[in-house]
């Protein structure tokens, strides 16, 4: 497959080369991250290492995965107060976010290499990591077999997998299966998600069952909300803040908000879309709701019915300003997002039906009572009346969700304790 996979860039090259050359063109902010990914300046950007000193390469894809590595990368710099940490992300928005949240955790921080072996071979010489650690996804044959063959460990965390990634992982088993052997360690969220690993002919001494990374996430870590977001609500007003929605639950959301208006004025909905690119789709559906909506880009205190998040990396912010939080991505078939960060301030949650991607972590909150599964604008309505209507509700239900997560800690100690017998 190695081979194959390598004699197939060589024929396409060409192709290759005219897209990314086309796409530097046609898209001026993306000149400067190819150039990185292809290794160009590389040298400036990573001091060599000291005599000695411990390296370890971490990798991450976008903005969701950056924020499961900060509890993580908490614990590997205090457990290994002078390593060396390079941070690689694929992604612009995930770079973004990784400079805002890893600044004084990583030393570097970088764009991700494009999969060709001689720029992995670049990256792999100028880092020299005595540890690759993954986050979560983002798998490419030459970076993973190329540091198996350098015999450097190499270990996936907080990893999952969807029923949608597994249907594509057993159909072509035989792109996938060499990837995932040449893992040290394969440390996955739940039992469903080693199981998987197991299904695909994985050895199962490589895996562990260690949780979701974000269980590690330290209440009193999170940043205080500056007074520059905090100003742009008014007082006196409860606050749902529906996080990472997407198509076909807006119209939904917007439906209950306008019903509960009625013995509920004051509520109001802060949005926060996960591709902040719809904010010009969402207001417009608003309004045929009969719906006021600021953008949070305007940077104006919002006397609206609904804030609309068209930012990225704020939305624990605003979770923290909340009463009452729902999660995107569920009354759509799209696996849910993780309900941890809501749960562990102190919020009730909501979520749909579609929850399968945090299957284990939705049920823990519906048996401690601090989350409620919906299956529909009725259910949702239902739902929401009892907790806008008592604050004792509220924090009784919020209570038991920051609960649920504190029952689940240790997971950064779990992991730490494998780690460090691969340096």
């Amino acid at each position: 497959m190695f081979l194959l996979y390598n004699i197939l860039q060589l024929v396409f090259l060409p192709v290759i080369a005219i897209l990314l050359l086309g796409k530097t063109l046609i898209t001026p902010r993306y000149r400067g991250r190819i150039n990185s990914r292809l290794g160009f300046g590389i040298k400036k950007q990573i001091n060599q290492p000291t005599t000695g000193q411990t390296t370890i390469w971490v990798h991450a894809l976008s903005v969701g995965e950056v924020t499961s590595a900060v509890p993580l990368l908490h614990g590997i710099r205090n457990r290994y107060p002078t390593a060396r940490i390079v941070f690689t992300v694929s992604t612009r928005s995930g770079e973004t976010i990784a400079r805002k949240l890893l600044t004084g955790l990583a030393d570097t921080i970088i764009p991700s290499p494009l999969d060709f072996l001689p720029v992995i071979t670049l990256f792999c010489a100028r880092i020299q990591p005595q540890l690759f650690i993954l986050i979560e996804t983002d798998f490419w044959p030459n970076l993973l077999l190329y540091l198996k063959y350098k015999k450097i460990p190499t270990v996936l965390v907080n990893g999952r997998i969807s029923e949608k990634s597994m249907a594509g992982y057993d159909r072509f088993s035989f792109f996938f299966r060499p990837m995932f052997r040449s893992f040290h360690y394969l440390f996955m969220q739940t039992k469903i998600d080693m199981q998987n690993m197991i299904n695909l002919d994985i050895s199962k001494e490589k895996i562990r069952v260690l949780g979701n990374l974000k269980f590690g996430t330290q209440v009193d870590a999170i940043q205080p909300v500056p007074s520059s977001i905090s100003r742009l609500l008014t007082e006196n007003r409860l606050i749902i803040t529906a996080g990472s929605t997407h198509q076909g639950e807006e119209n939904i959301l917007f439906e209950v908000i306008k019903k509960l208006q009625i013995d509920h004025p004051g509520i109001m909905l802060i949005l926060a879309p996960r591709n902040p690119d719809r904010a010009k789709e969402i207001c417009t559906l608003a309004k045929r709701h009969n719906l006021t909506i600021t953008l949070r880009s305007e940077n104006i205190p919002a006397s609206s019915d609904i804030l609309l998040i068209d930012s990225i990396g704020e939305l624990i912010l605003f979770y923290a300003l909340s009463d009452i939080a729902f999660l995107g991505g569920s009354l759509v078939n799209k696996g849910g997002h993780n309900p941890i960060e809501p749960a562990i301030l102190g919020l009730p949650v909501l979520f749909g039906p579609h929850m399968e991607d945090f299957f284990e972590i939705a049920i823990s909150l519906i048996k401690e009572g601090g989350g409620e599964q919906v299956s529909d604008a009725k259910m949702l309505k239902h739902a929401l009346e009892p907790l806008l209507s008592s604050e004792e509700l509220r924090c009784k239900r919020g209570a038991a969700a920051k609960k649920c997560v504190i029952r689940q800690r240790g997971v950064i100690e779990k992991h730490l304790e494998i780690l460090q017998t691969l340096l």
